[in-house]
């Protein structure tokens, strides 16, 4: 369980060392670089590129903007009776910013409807507080009483782990909950399939052991080894025979059924046996070791919620000291600054950090009513976001891009963040979707909550360690309005199907209720068979949470709610906000008193070790499921090959010799294969080590460490805007390009030629040359489409699709993706270390690239 030689604890939350700054990693370090705020300052200050071609038409026009979103453009005009009715009759009929919100019935409905719903929630809200009153009156005098009232207490005034579980287990016994982990039948798994299982996993097991230090084995017929082998690959699977239900886990204070932590502890020790010992090849424990992926990852998922998220450190705190904290971290939010903190900082320095006297770097509320109410006023935020910038980035440890931190570390840091228009979809920044995005710009855009702080714009990090605007310099805002807990996104990137959430958001802890108890928090009366508050009471408190959610739909489907600053609120009540287990502290009024201000050492001590306690419960279940997934994260990185590229971090000089050519190496290679009608061999440049070719270094701590900036659509993107904006510039593709007054005036002189009518038709003819080239003409396009495409059976839902690809197979039988009629390039996405498609590598087999093209055309 906790690790026993304490080796990954940090100070306890008691100790006098915990108060005392000094002992804090880089205290007197801010990391500030005064060149990357001044190019981030730079970028908020420049107007937003518009999608309007008349805009770039027409240089002579000024631009306008609002001040800030809560003040927007409203400037009254007068003008004469007869000019106006002139200019009436000539105008286009006006249109409403929503085209659906138009009728008769509608315009006549809307309020009054808007009011009686209104009014329905309120008396529903009203309703559940006094449900939930009734139920906490109930629990007090009715559940809790005598002896176990006294356990219970005890209970939660423990500090340290150690002495938690053993008040937990005297709790228990005195509950009677031990007969209960003894008989193994319950309705919420398969008692008898993991019963059977598990004795035969051990027979085998004991037999292969056995014929391993030669002491047995049969003469003939197949080994055990290989019996132990074919009932692992079928029997390690996520949640196999119900063993993972989080029931198993809510009837006790500690622990959970007795052939549930045998089945456990049985599969831990085949696999590691299968794994290390000697009978299988090292090929076969490769098979073996990405056959068991599909048991999926574990990711910790940390809400928003002001200064409320100041909990998660007692969280984090707790699964460090067990050596559970998972590799795959994602915030939203206040969340967002602390999962940064996790995933840019070692365990060593974890350990330090993760103490009361971190309040010491926490200064974001510093500021008096006298300098943010003047701000707020003048811009609409109360906070200034390059202030906020720096203090960000002593959390973030620098300017470290996503790539960077996960280089550092190991762990995946994702963030969500939501465009400030509303009809862009949310991003999930990490490694691999912005792995040159700078971590403290997007922990600022998760943070940016209207009228506390103005969308920003995120930032990226070039090859001369400059910094420039990601996404053309589009600005983003608090990811919690849409996406507080993305769980379908990191399920799509990392095969994450076990989830951690520590939910914080003071407008939905409010609503967790577990009638029938959760993991390490069992219903203590009727033995566990009971309901809080009674049935009647947990019935009356799910009919209305049911109800408050009806109504919310309703208002969201009608669109009944107005939208101020152009956003829908209904998300921030309606989106999934729970995992496989849901952490949530107990906070206390205070809480809500001091949500825009900086803790108190004193303060935090308490937010840490009430974060501890809401953990404690669950570690149990989360050591059991990580058990089984950190032996096989450990073989896969223990059998990789050395050809293939390793996604973890380490030296440079360790680093396979194989490296992934960027677009423009392709592009060369395919422009030479067009021109020859030959294969192309491939450079020894190319071939090179990615420690030994010549890159200029983006890590101010290891000069060493070289960086290659991976191709992406946005990036190509920006190149074909770029040519739009500016035909004759010879800018850099590592510049913004941002067209001035000069080059869009001699674009619209006589000498030069006139820019095409629109950005669409542009980008038909760039794209053009794809298929073009040695093209017959009396192919055509249904020839190029497979069975799945024609029958649409392979569409993917909207969200999951990548732009401009789709799945096929070519003459030769390989699935590749491709764009429509375009060259095919083949892509290994055998040993990817998450088993995503976001993670797949380009390998070179051989040493030369052979480029596929169409049916029609000729091989090259």
């Amino acid at each position: 369980m906790a690790d026993p030689r304490k080796a990954t604890d940090g100070p306890p939350v008691s100790s006098p060392n915990a108060y005392d700054y000094t002992t804090l990693p880089d205290y007197d370090d801010d990391f500030i670089d005064e060149e990357h705020f001044l190019e981030f300052a730079s970028a908020l200050a420049a107007p937003e590129a518009s999608p309007s071609e008349e805009n770039l038409l027409r240089p002579e026009k000024e631009f306008i903007t609002a001040l800030n979103d809560w003040r927007p453009i409203n400037q009254r005009q007068r003008r004469s009776a007869k000019s106006g009715a002139a200019k009436a009759k000539r105008r286009k009929p006006r249109r409403g910013r929503d085209e659906t919100r138009e009728g008769f019935t509608y315009n006549l409905a809307k309020y009054p409807l808007l009011i009686v719903v209104l009014g329905w929630i309120l008396f529903l809200g009203v309703a559940y507080m006094a449900t939930r009153s009734y139920i906490y009156m109930y629990e007090h005098f009715v559940t809790w009483r005598g002896a176990r009232q006294r356990l219970r207490k005890r209970l939660g005034e423990q500090t340290s782990f150690e002495d938690w579980v053993e008040s937990a287990k005297q709790l228990d016994r005195h509950l009677g909950n031990d007969k209960w982990k003894q008989d193994d039948e319950y309705a919420y798994y398969d008692s008898k399939t993991i019963r059977r299982v598990t004795e035969q996993m051990r027979k085998f097991r004991q037999k292969a052991e056995a014929e391993e230090r030669g002491g047995g084995g049969k003469a003939g017929g197949q080994r055990p080894v290989e019996e132990l082998r074919a009932l692992v690959e079928a029997c390690v699977k996520n949640n196999f025979g119900g063993y993972e239900n989080p029931r198993l886990y809510s009837e006790t204070y500690y622990g959970t059924k007795d052939l549930v932590q045998q089945y456990v502890d049985e599969v831990s020790s085949s696999l590691k046996f299968l794994l290390s010992g000697q009978q299988l090849t090292p090929e076969e424990k490769r098979h073996l070791s990405k056959q068991l992926n599909n048991f999926g990852r574990t990711a910790l998922c940390l809400s928003g919620g002001a200064t409320f998220a100041y909990y998660h450190f007692g969280i984090a705190k707790a699964l460090l000291d067990a050596d559970l904290l998972p590799d795959i971290i994602t915030g939203t939010s206040g969340g967002a600054l602390v999962a940064a903190l996790l995933a840019t900082r070692t365990n060593e320095e974890l350990k330090s950090l993760l103490i009361p006297a971190l309040a010491y770097r926490i200064t974001a509320c510093s500021e008096s009513f006298l300098t943010w109410g003047p701000r707020w006023w003048r811009t609409g935020a109360r906070f200034d976001s390059v202030n906020w910038a720096k203090r960000c980035a002593w959390f973030c440890r620098g300017s470290l891009t996503f790539l960077e931190a996960y280089e550092r570390t190991g762990r995946v840091l994702n963030v969500s963040c939501v465009p400030s228009d509303p009809h862009s979809p949310t991003i999930l920044a990490n490694y691999l979707t912005a792995p040159d995005c700078v971590v403290w710009s997007a922990v600022l855009a998760s943070a940016a909550v209207p009228g506390i702080l103005n969308p920003v714009v995120l930032m990226r990090k070039n090859r001369d360690g400059r910094l420039e605007p990601y996404s053309f310099g589009h600005k983003w805002k608090d990811g919690s309005l849409r996406t507080d807990i993305p769980l379908k996104s990191l399920n799509l990137h990392f095969n994450v199907n076990f989830s951690i959430v520590s939910q914080v958001n003071p407008h939905i802890n409010l609503f967790f209720f577990s009638s029938r108890g959760s993991v390490g928090r069992p219903v203590t009366h009727r033995r566990g068979r009971g309901w809080r508050g009674g049935f009647l009471g947990s019935a009356m408190e799910q009919y209305i949470k049911l109800d408050l959610n009806k109504w919310l739909k309703v208002l969201r489907h009608l669109e009944l709610l107005p939208r101020p600053l152009g956003q829908d609120w209904s998300e921030i009540w309606l989106q999934r906000f729970s995992g496989t287990i849901t952490i949530w502290p107990k906070s206390v009024m205070s809480d809500f008193y001091h949500i825009l201000s900086d803790p108190t050492m004193q303060r935090l001590a308490r937010m840490i070790h009430i974060g501890q306690l809401a953990a404690w419960p669950k570690l149990k279940f989360i050591a059991n499921r990580m058990a089984i997934e950190k032996i096989i994260e450990q073989a896969r990185e223990d059998t990789r090959p050395e050809s293939q590229p390793l996604p973890t971090p380490m030296p440079d000089d360790e680093r396979t010799s194989w490296n992934m050519m960027g677009e423009d190496d392709l592009q060369t290679l395919l422009d030479k294969a067009k021109t020859s009608h030959t294969s192309v061999e491939v450079p020894d440049a190319m071939l090179t080590p990615g420690h030994e070719r010549p890159r200029l270094t983006s890590n101010p701590e290891n000069p060493a460490h070289h960086r290659s900036e991976s191709p992406s659509i946005s990036k190509r993107f920006s190149g074909w805007l770029g040519a739009l904006q500016s035909p004759g510039s010879s800018r850099t593709s590592t510049e913004t390009v941002r067209p001035s007054m000069a080059d869009l005036k001699r674009a619209h002189s006589p000498n030069d030629v006139r820019r095409r009518g629109s950005v669409m038709e542009e980008l038909k003819r760039q794209s053009s040359v794809f298929w073009e080239d040695d093209a017959d003409p009396e192919t055509t396009a249904d020839e190029f489409m497979t069975d799945d495409e024609e029958d649409g059976s392979d569409v993917l839902p909207e969200d999951d699709v990548a732009p401009f690809e789709h799945s096929g197979e070519d003459d030769y039988g390989t699935v590749v993706r491709r764009r429509p009629q375009g060259p095919q390039i083949t892509v290994d996405d055998t040993d990817s270390r998450d088993g995503s498609p976001g993670a797949r590598n380009s390998q070179l087999d051989g040493e030369e690239l052979m480029v596929k093209k169409r049916k029609s055309g000729p091989d090259v």
